[in-house]
């Protein structure tokens, strides 16, 4: 039985770019009742088309997800890889060459009917963990900086140098190179779990705390709307494109919570 309700909203500002080229979005799969795929992505190279394909692959492998009767790790995990490689096979695939060749980077968060969030991630789109008003957790160039020095025997000075070579760079759509997909995984979510996907147009901006201490206070848009306009101060007019996705698991109502127990002793 859960124990808790998903509160969740979706915001983006243009900053002080010509154009958006983020991408950000929450969908729910007809196929797989309870699941929860929020999604996104930034547009690094070519405009907005590698941050849109994100979008459209991964919609529509979400909506071709079937559930099992009970929720199957390996299967979360591989539906995240197919997202993916799926884009990344298919910008790689296109005709556009140069400076306008199509890249994104990407984080998805799944949420499942088991109290799970899975997530992956490629680049450095983020998600943020929170516990109530603590950061338990964010993702990081960690695990690819690690890669490289220990797959590709790089110094770990041009391993943290990576973006600065497009040869190592690591996003969907690199023609050069495979994405390093990295994951995770939290069980047992409840009340008071919180997680925020964006962009660093976003996170440049702040220290983790005060994420996590927004967050906590707020509903999902009020927090949006705060940290939007936060960064758009701090960036004194030189702001990128800020986008964010906010999921808070929030407890029922107590009336809904004794409806619930005596619904289950009346069965019993």
């Amino acid at each position: 039985m859960s124990t808790y309700k998903i509160e969740a909203g979706t915001a983006q500002h243009i900053g002080s770019r010509p154009q958006q080229n983020d991408r950000v979005a929450l969908f729910t799969a007809p196929k797989a009742p309870g699941y929860v795929l929020a999604v996104l992505a930034d547009g690094v190279s070519g405009g907005a088309a590698g941050a849109e394909q994100v979008l459209h692959t991964a919609k529509q492998l979400f909506d071709e997800y079937r559930a099992s009767e009970t929720v199957s790790l390996p299967r979360v995990e591989e539906l995240l890889r197919e997202i993916a490689h799926d884009v990344h096979q298919i910008l790689v695939m296109d005709p556009r060459t140069g400076a306008s060749e199509p890249q994104a980077s990407m984080v998805l968060l799944l949420l499942t009917p088991a109290r799970q969030a899975a997530w992956a991630f490629v680049g450095d789109s983020r998600l943020y963990r929170f516990d109530n008003k603590e950061c338990v957790g964010r993702s990081s160039d960690a695990e690819y900086v690690a890669y490289l020095m220990e797959q590709e025997k790089l110094p770990e000075e041009a391993a943290r140098k990576h973006r600065q070579a497009k040869m190592l760079n690591n996003v969907l759509g690199n023609k050069q190179k495979e994405p390093f997909i990295a994951y995770g995984l939290q069980e047992n979510l409840k009340a008071g779990d919180a997680f925020l996907l964006c962009s660093d147009g976003l996170w440049s901006y702040f220290a983790d705390v005060e994420l996590a201490t927004v967050v906590a206070k707020k509903s999902p848009r009020e927090a949006a709307e705060m940290l939007v306009n936060k960064a758009r101060e701090r960036a004194q007019g030189k702001g990128d494109n800020c986008s964010m996705a906010i999921i808070k698991l929030v407890a029922p109502p107590k009336e809904e919570v004794n409806y619930t127990v005596q619904k289950l002793r009346k069965a019993v």
